[in-house]
Parts: C-alpha cells; sequence; structure tokens
C-alpha cells in the first residue's frame, strides 16, 4: 500500500488517466526534492548562526536554575511563528523548583495535514557552571572561524537550534506532511532531568499512543548515532571523628584522616577493580568502555568562610569530611554490586581501623539504557547520516547518562536516540564551542529523518 506524499501523488496520476510510474521514474523527483530540503537548510545558514548566539547569550545555569523562562518564552515566540502549538509547563514540586528558580519547560507541537506518527526533537536548555580556563566570553556566542563559542554552544544549545531549522526547513518544503513534530526544550538534565524530561514523561508528553520517534540532539559527533549510555551511581560517604584543638590533635579524631583512608582504598581496590571490567556496549571515548568513578567534591573541617570574612580559621581538629562520589556502571554490572563494593570497603576500614566510623547515603541512581539497533528511528537517522555525509554511521553509547533514560523507563518509549552536532569532548570544557558547518550538516540530517517518516520520501 502506498502511503504519505508519494502515494497521493500516484493516486492523483492515476485519476487524471495515467498510470503508476516505474521505480526508476521516482528517482529524479526524491533527488529533487531531497535537493529542496538541503537548500532550505543552506539557505538558513544566518538564521542558524543568529538562532544559536541567541540561545548561548541566555545564562541558563543550572544549578542553580538560571532563566529558564526567558529561554522558553524566546522559544515560545519562535516556534509560534512557525505554526507551532506551545505549552509552558512548570514542573511543580520537582529537585530546585522554587519561585526563585522555577523549573520551566516548553513542548512545541505543529500538526500535519494528514494523519501519521509523531516526531519530538527533545534538548534541554540548562547549561553547567562556567569553570576557570575561558579564552572566550562564555555567554558571548562569539562567532570565529566558523565556530560559535559559549557555555552551552555544544551541549546543547547548538543541537536544540539545528532541530528548529531542520523542522522549519522541512515544513517550508513539505507542507502537505503527515503527522505531527514537536519541538521541547526542557529543565535541568545537567543535574538529573527530574525538572524537565522525568516531569514531563510523568505527564504523559511521552506516551507511545502520542509520540512514536524522538531525536536528543546531544553532541556526540554528526557521523554518530548513539543508542544509550551507562548508569549512573551518586553517594555521599561522611567519615566521623571528634573535634579538639588543633595545638593537641591527639585528644581528638580528625574525620579528615580517616576519609584520606577511604581515599586509600579507592585507589588501591577499587580503581583497579573497575579498570579491569570492559563491557560489550559501544560506549565513547574508549576509556569509557570501563567502570569510572569520579570525586565530585570532598568537604571537611570548618566551612569555607564568605568572601568578606577576612577573619584568621580556628584551631580544631576536624568530626566530619564528606565526598560525594559519581560511580558510572556498565550493563553487564548490576546496581546492587555496585552498592554493595563501596559498603564492603568501608566496613572493612571499620573492622580494621581504629575509631572509624561512616555513613553512606544515596543520592540518586541511573540504570543503563539502550535502543535496539534496528529501532525506526536510528535506522532512519543512519540512513540520512550516510545520505548527507557518504559514509555510514557510527553506532555509540554514552559515557553519561542523558534524558533518553527518562523517556526510557518513564514514558514506556523505546525508539528514541541521542543524534545531534558538536564534539562530545567540548562538553563541560572552557572554550566550549560549536561549529557552523557541523549544525548545517546535523540539521540535514534531521530534516532527512522527517522527510522519511512523515513524508515517506
Amino acid at each position: 500500500m502506498l502511503r504519505g506524499f508519494w502515494g497521493r501523488f500516484v493516486a492523483l496520476w492515476c485519476i487524471s488517466g495515467g498510470s503508476p510510474l516505474p521505480t526508476t521514474a521516482k528517482r529524479p523527483i526524491v533527488k529533487r526534492m531531497t535537493d529542496a530540503l538541503a537548500q532550505a537548510i543552506d539557505a538558513r545558514r544566518d538564521d542558524l548562526i543568529a538562532l544559536t548566539q541567541d540561545l548561548i547569550r541566555m545564562p541558563t545555569l543550572n544549578p542553580p536554575g538560571r532563566d529558564y523562562r526567558m529561554i522558553c518564552e524566546y522559544l515560545d515566540e519562535r516556534l509560534r511563528a512557525s505554526g507551532f502549538q506551545t505549552e509552558l509547563i512548570r514542573a511543580h514540586g520537582t529537585p530546585g523548583d522554587s519561585d526563585a528558580y522555577p523549573r520551566w519547560n516548553i513542548v512545541a507541537r505543529r500538526e500535519g495535514r494528514h494523519p501519521g506518527d509523531c516526531v519530538h526533537f527533545n534538548s534541554h536548555t540548562d547549561v553547567v557552571e562556567v569553570g576557570a580556563g575561558w579564552t572566550r566570553d562564555p555567554f558571548g556566542g562569539e562567532l570565529i572561524d566558523g565556530r560559535i563559542y559559549g557555555r552551552g554552544a555544544c551541549d546543547m544549545k547548538g543541537g536544540l537550534a539545528a532541530s528548529i531549522i531542520a523542522a522549519e526547513a522541512f515544513i517550508a518544503t513539505y507542507p502537505d506532511f503527515a503527522g505531527a513534530i514537536e519541538i521541547s526544550g526542557t529543565a535541568d538534565e545537567e543535574s538529573g532531568g527530574y525538572g524537565g524530561v522525568a516531569y514531563l514523561a510523568e505527564q504523559g508528553y511521552f506516551d507511545p499512543a502520542r509520540v512514536q520517534h524522538v531525536i536528543i540532539p546531544e553532541p556526540l559527533n554528526k557521523d554518530r548515532v548513539c543508542l544509550g549510555h551507562r548508569g549512573g551511581w551518586w553517594a555521599e560517604i561522611e567519615t566521623f571523628g571528634e573535634i579538639a584543638h588543633g595545638a593537641m590533635p591527639f585528644l581528638g579524631d580528625c574525620a579528615v584522616r580517616h576519609m584520606g583512608a577511604v581515599l586509600t582504598a579507592f585507589e588501591e581496590t577499587l580503581y583497579p577493580a573497575m579498570a579491569a571490567r570492559t563491557t560489550d556496549m559501544p560506549v565513547v571515548p574508549e576509556g569509557a568502555r570501563s567502570s569510572t568513578m569520579n570525586i565530585n567534591s570532598i568537604h571537611g573541617g570548618q566551612p569555607d568562610q564568605d568572601a568578606d570574612d577576612t577573619s584568621l580559621p580556628a584551631h580544631c581538629v576536624p568530626d566530619s569530611c564528606r565526598i560525594v562520589i559519581d560511580r558510572r556502571f556498565l550493563a553487564e554490572e548490576h546496581v546492587d554490586t555496585v552498592r554493595g563494593e563501596v559498603r564492603a570497603l568501608l566496613e572493612g576500614l571499620k573492622r580494621d581501623r581504629d575509631r572509624f566510623d561512616y555513613a553512606l547515603r544515596e543520592i540518586n541512581v541511573v540504570l543503563p539504557s539502550m535502543t535496539d539497533r534496528d529501532a525506526p528511528v536510528v535506522q532512519t537517522v543512519a540512513a540520512e547520516i550516510e545520505r548527507v555525509l557518504g559514509k555510514p554511521a557510527e553506532f555509540v553509547a554514552s559515557p553519561g547518562t542523558y534524558d533518553q533514560k527518562h523517556i526510557d523507563r518513564i514514558g514506556k518509549l523505546k525508539n528514541c536516540i541521542a543524534y545531534g552536532p558538536g564534539i562530545l569532548e567540548l562538553a563541560h570544557k572552557p572554550d566550549e564551542y560549536v561549529g557552523v558547518d557541523d549544525m548545517l550538516d546535523s540539521a540535514k540530517v534531521m530534516a532527512g529523518a522527517l522527510r522519511r517518516i512523515l513524508a515517506n520520501i
């Protein structure tokens, strides 16, 4: 049965007295329309640059969750002008949501002229802290030698801009498309996504009856289809001591020294064990094919003083020391084993080290997620990568988690991938940038995916 644009074309041809065209006759028409779509994207180059710069210049830092409403209102105006129906949705009661820093999201939908599937492009609007080492203005959006610089340029405001340009160019080229296109800008991905995609999934926005295909334009490189990600387990470990005068530390018990023993045990036991484990998941870069753990923070003793406090520190033995660990685990590992090996190490120290005591508090856990390589959105985007770039797509998995986890586990929607412009290794780094040509190529891939799914060409 013929469907979509081509089906309607053939039907009209037959009604007018013609006969169905042979397959070979389709090819010139398809090629002309494919070229028209690419030309429509190239014609929007300046618009793509300006849109990306505008997005970067909004400092949507998370934490604390700054300017979420501002960026949603900007996207609302842009997408309504392109014929989308929009909703601004606050994730009330989610972690971090407050009157000072409300968790705002936007979902925009453009209905086609005929029934069909819905393709959803999801991008997070938050960015991480700036950090040190920048030589460019992190919120300047400077265009230099074909690169746009700024915090969030590649992760992932460039991807958001590319998806908008792709959708607008597709709608202009194929106004008679079937189905629907959705674009969302969501909060808090950098801190777990609970005020963004998780909340929307709980409200039914990613129900498979509503949305059938999801593309998340994360920066995994323009020639890659990202199928999923490793798991993550975050926990806080606190060691305890006894406060005493710093000149007589033998009368107290130093919690920082106890934490030093924990870190030594990690170095001597846990890190070598993790390095020896490898996965069959196609995780990139190569170092992430093993289990990893980052010491995210450490705090012990006297709290940090305010910037305007010039007093000298007191002389005390610290009675508490805390670290936060960020443990990334493989599909072949079970989360209970991940938890258990840390607790076993701590229990060993409690048994063997004088006066050692601790508390272990779980902060968050995310299980690994992988989309099947034969899933429709995977095959569609891979075919467009090969068509646009002239080489086969590489199938990868992400070292870190992203919002696919919520679409998969809460929304129960498995037909989801990450695909977008940007170099993975630049994420969260100083002088982060996204290449304009990479955004254009990715926009062509995304628009081509829309063509295949919604125009059936």
